[in-house]
């Protein structure tokens, strides 16, 4: 890499940290970086997933006071994230590059709906609980559980935009702040892309000045976007997922 590539992939890194870490899609913004300097596809893919892990874990530490009394609930749908992210990495390899194309907007899109609706599905089914004399689990059942590990199954492959996939998921079947499953978001993905990152390592090629350069700069991301983030009221947290959420289906379906 040149300085000036070198200076474009430690920028992109901190830019992605900080997206990352308010709302997810940061991939978007390193990924055609790397492709810029050479790098072939996977392996471009696979140094990004390294390099982000730093910032995955600088924003979960940024969101700790958000996760207070959430560790219960972090800890077991981790579980799933884990198996999820595992199972991404697997067919990051075995499956053609294209696998996803088709697919991959029409979930963000689908998810961008479910954040612009949750406060209305929220109160839909609260009124459904007190109907019935029910009260919201606090890992949001089976079906969370799922949805979380099938969307961590992508955040595996390729993690553009999979944490709006998961606050719109987590917004609709917990009852809780968006700032405080903003907070457990940042923690799913944190260990969605340790553990692709773990299994690249010994199966994958992958570039090591762009690991190094995204892994300082999404590490300094992550506390610039929790600081950010953490300010952010819940409408305009929602408005900017919707925001960024959007650019990230444009350019995936013109990529």
């Amino acid at each position: 890499m040149s300085i000036w590539e070198m200076l474009a992939v430690f920028g992109a890194g901190i830019s992605a940290g900080a997206i990352n870490t308010v709302v997810g899609s940061g991939t978007l913004i390193t990924f055609p970086v790397l492709l810029a300097t050479g790098l072939p596809p996977v392996t471009a893919t696979v140094s990004n997933a390294l390099g982000l892990i730093p910032g995955s874990i600088s924003g979960a530490i940024g969101y700790r006071k958000e996760l207070a009394g959430q560790r219960r609930r972090a800890l077991k749908l981790s579980i799933g994230a884990l198996i999820g992210g595992l199972t991404g990495a697997t067919l990051l390899l075995a499956l053609p590059s294209t696998a996803f194309e088709t697919i991959v907007p029409i979930l963000v899109a689908l998810a961008l709906v479910l954040v612009i609706l949750q406060p209305r599905i929220s109160k839909a089914v609260q009124r459904r609980r007190e109907h019935n004399g029910t009260t919201a689990r606090s890992d949001g059942g089976p079906l969370l559980g799922v949805g979380l590990m099938l969307a961590s199954v992508y955040g595996g492959y390729f993690t553009a935009a999979q944490g709006i996939i998961y606050l719109s998921l987590m917004g609709m079947l917990l009852d809780d702040t968006m700032q405080r499953l903003n907070a457990v978001k940042n923690v799913l993905a944190a260990v969605v892309n340790s553990v692709a990152a773990l299994f690249f390592l010994f199966v994958a090629d992958f570039d090591w000045t762009a690991v190094v350069l995204i892994a300082v700069g999404s590490a300094l991301g992550g506390q610039i976007g929790a600081k950010v983030g953490r300010r952010l009221s819940p409408t305009v947290l929602r408005g900017f997922i919707v925001v960024v959420g959007t650019a990230a289906i444009v350019q995936l379906v013109l990529r």
